[in-house]
């Protein structure tokens, strides 16, 4: 199917669609916040229209971001937290590289070590090689996974080392709380999803970096969004 065929049938111009999925993901908004936004604009569209749009076009973007992406790093951080969905306990699983970038999530109704060696897999097709080292708590879990997937593999499991896998949840648990918990594990593995190629994508250091090169990279990740989005 061509890119220009996805829009097909749909009453807006894709340019509005593209901005609306994009709000949604890159910021802690409701789609009823961003009705109200496209509303002050002039463009009159319901919340329920976004939503479908969300659920439609952003795992095609995110899709396309991660086709184009330019490689993650040779180290993994890895961690898990629990989520709570419709009153049933499941697992997140994160892994992000030195860079912060997130390599994948991944929800699962466990944390064993066959959960965790189903993790891994999905993070040696993700970077297509064995990461030089990976970092993660004490789990036994992440041992077992280690040692039959990718025992080549340096295991850091010394105390503090995971806190960069630790603090990349906190922009999951933002959303979560503004979308009043996730309804579903489909809705929550979907949105994740596209959260992370979002975040990927606009993760720029900003703190880091002058404001002239901060402009340079953001202008570029306005173009890689828009290219993704067409």
């Amino acid at each position: 199917m061509k890119n220009t065929n996805i829009y097909k049938r749909y009453r807006f111009p894709s340019e509005i669609i593209q901005y609306a999925v994009w709000l949604y993901h890159r910021f802690n908004l409701s789609h009823r916040d961003i009705e109200d936004l496209l509303a002050e604009r002039g463009i009159n569209v319901t919340y329920e229209a976004i939503r479908l749009w969300c659920n439609r076009f952003g795992p095609e973007y995110a899709t396309r971001l991660k086709r184009k992406h330019r490689g993650y790093g040779d180290t993994f951080f890895i961690d898990e937290v629990f989520v709570k969905i419709d009153g049933i306990q499941y697992y997140l699983w994160r892994a992000v590289d030195q860079d912060g970038e997130v390599v994948d999530v991944y929800l699962q109704k466990r944390r064993d070590g066959a959960a965790a060696k189903r993790f891994f897999k999905r993070l040696l097709k993700m970077h297509r090689d064995e990461p030089r080292k990976i970092v993660t708590d004490k789990l036994r879990s992440y041992i077992v996974a280690h040692r039959e997937l990718i025992p080549d593999s340096i295991h850091d499991t010394s105390r503090y080392s995971n806190n960069r896998a630790e603090l990349s949840h906190q922009p999951t648990r933002v959303r979560e709380r503004g979308m009043r918990r996730f309804k579903s594990i489909i809705q929550a593995q979907r949105f994740l999803g596209v959260h992370s190629a979002v975040y990927n994508l606009f993760n720029l250091g900003r703190h880091l970096i002058s404001a002239k090169i901060y402009r340079l990279l953001r202008l570029r990740a306005f173009t890689s969004w828009k290219s993704a989005a067409a």
